[in-house]
């Protein structure tokens, strides 16, 4: 039977906004504690909650346990957060993991196999959520935990101070904050958490400094651990202005390594921590690394001694994640420069990595499967999914099929791009119909995007509504140069990137050139709009908790990205001139496209103020648009409700501006 001819955007779908906000999210933070593998998964439907997952074997069958409500395993460290437990096998007792509750920020001492029901005890003091004291990227030591120590000092958002600090594990810092010892000063802005050498001797972590952000520049330290636990003969050993180490780690030998762009690319290097000289274990055009936007991300995992010699190995062997654009797992023969790609389907890891023996584990996905915990077994070679894998909720035959595409932008510069386009098994459209497309604009905007499973895109292409994820200039996957074509030219370089990739479509066509429209949050929320004042070429835009304002930004922002703009847009003396020659606050006047503004009320990123001084600049012009806060929410989406009521708001605006039938989504009035 022939399948049904319906117009694009009208096609019925089994991919509903419930489905697609309650699978919203990843595993993230994966780490061993002894064989057992431990990692922080999302439960949208707890009002966005992060659970502690366990997977230990018994009897040699998978056991799945974890961490109830209300305990929230999530760090507010820069507001992004970080890594926000550590774990040890101990002896007898089972093991002993550290954690941080997003509640009141403090750090929690927990044992799962303690007799009876054992809670969670505090180890840090009450300081309220929004302030006071917070933790991230802890490694136990002995009776401590050493961790970064984020200090509010004052009421505005950069008077903040972060150092490395020790807490006891007795509990003595629970109601006693001078029982935290400080292992550095705050002469440096932001720092990583230590990591610790294999012999207990020294320490290494990372460090950066305002104006820069991490991947503009950032220093590696070092410092030797003395008999009483204190830091002494901290130097920098690697990197500075314009040199971005992104991870530093030791070998079960000794041997330091380092993540560095110094040759234009992030590439693994060994360090010498006497003399500073670095040589490059896998000179490629690849990146090894990525943006630090929260301390304890992970690309480079060294496996054990023993792993290398079970491996059949001569040296030493490094888990690494590389590539261009999307990053994959393989194994790094340290030695030879030999690299083997872990075999499999998943075309995207992200940046965690754990080992024990001669298994690693990370978090990877495929344009078929959603973010899952994987294993791969370096002695066989076999991969496998252990966890956070669910049962397909659709047919697969309703996801999209991406096509991973480079476009030519303006000045023949290439532009990297993640087509997906409308999918349906059983719908299709009439012959003389071109499909309507929406362009998203990724946050960050040092970020990119890679080509995996996503139900929120499914959720538009299974409905006949294309998308196109453009990594436009500026993101990260492709070296230096590639990211660094956005600075200074921030509301420039990623509309016309955009725009370009739209009419690419338009022109061969692939798309309805009348029915384009641009959707991002964050920085991505700050092109949507800009690309509203900059051009005609769209037909409505959904702006989600966005940037609106330069300087507002910099003034109401929180302290990591205070001076962002200074790289993306111009010094502070010039900021003026390019807000009112950027800013949609500043160009309201020049929008007529009809848009959505998505907006949680507790962001600190990307306050709300700048959406109401937004609104007020449109005030009294014939714009149709609607304003949906959520109060609770910050910045980005946890909460299923939030996630439904953002989603069917979105394809409401769509169907209205493309002249689409549907009468499944709750109509989103738009005012003027």
């Amino acid at each position: 039977m022939a399948a049904p001819t319906r117009p694009y955007g009208s096609w019925p779908s089994p991919i509903d906004a419930a489905l697609a906000a309650a699978l919203d999210g990843r595993p993230e933070y994966v780490g061993t504690v002894g064989p057992e593998v431990w990692w922080t998964e999302p439960r949208p439907r707890e009002a966005g909650r992060r659970t502690l997952v366990r997977r230990r074997l018994v009897d040699g069958e998978a056991e799945f346990t974890e961490l109830p409500a209300p305990w929230n395993v999530r760090s507010r460290v820069t507001e992004y957060g970080g890594q926000p437990w550590a774990g040890v096998e101990r002896p007898a007792g089972g093991p002993l993991l550290v954690f941080v509750h997003f509640a009141d920020q403090r750090l929690y001492a927990y044992e799962p196999d303690a007799p009876g029901e054992a809670a969670p005890r505090p180890l840090t003091p009450l300081s309220g959520t929004g302030g006071g004291l917070r933790w991230a990227d802890p490694v136990l030591r002995g009776g401590e935990v050493w961790c970064v120590l984020e200090e509010f000092t004052g009421p505005a958002p950069t008077d903040v101070r972060r150092v490395l600090a020790a807490v006891p594990l007795d509990g003595s810092a629970a109601e006693d904050r001078s029982a935290v010892r400080e292992l550095t000063d705050d002469r440096h802005r932001f720092t990583t958490g230590p990591r610790l050498s294999p012999d207990g001797r020294h320490a290494a972590w990372l460090v950066w400094d305002h104006p820069r952000m991490p991947w503009d520049g950032t220093e590696l330290k070092l410092a030797e651990i003395t008999a009483d636990a204190t830091l002494t003969g901290v130097r920098t050993v690697l990197g500075g202005p314009e040199e971005s180490v992104a991870q530093v780690d030791w070998t079960a030998g000794g041997t330091l390594l380092a993540v560095s762009d110094r040759g234009g690319w992030w590439n693994p290097y060994r360090v010498d921590p006497e003399t500073g000289g670095a040589v490059n274990l896998c000179p490629r055009e690849e990146e090894f690394g990525g943006p630090l936007w929260k301390p304890g991300l992970r690309w480079l995992a060294p496996l054990p001694d023993g792993a290398t010699r079970a491996a059949g190995a001569g040296g030493g062997l490094l888990a690494v994640l590389h590539g261009q654009g999307s990053p994959v797992l393989g194994i790094l023969d340290a030695d030879s420069g030999d690299l083997v790609d872990a075999a499999g389907p998943w075309t995207a890891w992200q940046p965690t990595l754990a080992v024990h023996g001669t298994r690693v584990y990370g978090v990877a996905a495929s344009p078929r499967s959603a973010y899952e915990v994987v294993e791969l077994d370096t002695a066989t070679g076999h991969a496998r999914v252990i966890g956070a894998q669910g049962v397909d909720p659709v047919d697969p035959a309703y996801y999209p099929e991406p096509q991973s595409r480079t476009f030519v932008g303006p000045d023949n510069r290439q532009i990297h791009t993640h087509v997906y386009p409308p999918h349906h098994p059983a719908c299709r459209a009439p012959a003389d119909e071109l499909p309507p497309y929406v362009v998203w604009a990724h946050g960050g905007p040092t970020d990119h995007v890679p080509p995996v499973l996503d139900l929120h895109i499914a959720y538009f292409t299974s409905r006949g509504i294309g998308v196109a994820e453009v990594n436009y200039g500026g993101s990260t996957g492709y070296g230096r140069a590639y990211r660094e074509r956005l600075r200074g030219q921030w509301g420039v370089v990623d509309v016309e990137d955009c725009a370009a990739v739209a009419r690419a479509l338009a022109a061969e066509g692939t798309a309805d050139p009348a029915r384009l429209a641009i959707r991002g949050a964050s920085a991505g929320g700050w092109t949507a709009a800009a690309s509203l004042a900059a051009t005609d070429l769209y037909a409505c835009a959904a702006i989600i908790y966005p940037v609106l304002d330069l300087l507002g930004f910099a003034e109401e922002t929180h302290d990591l990205e205070s001076r962002y703009v200074e790289s993306l847009a111009g010094p502070p003396q010039t900021l003026a001139v390019l807000c009112r020659e950027r800013s949609p606050v500043a160009r309201a006047d020049r929008i007529t496209a009809p848009f959505v503004l998505l907006q949680g009320l507790d962001d600190a990123v990307c306050p709300p103020a700048q959406a109401e001084r937004f609104l007020a600049a449109l005030r009294g012009r014939p714009v149709p648009h609607a304003y949906v806060a959520f109060p609770g929410e910050g910045h980005g989406f946890r909460r299923a409700d939030t996630m439904i009521r953002a989603l069917e708001a979105e394809l409401s605006l769509y169907a209205q501006a493309f002249g689409i039938a549907r009468t499944d989504v709750p109509h989103l009035p738009l005012e003027p």
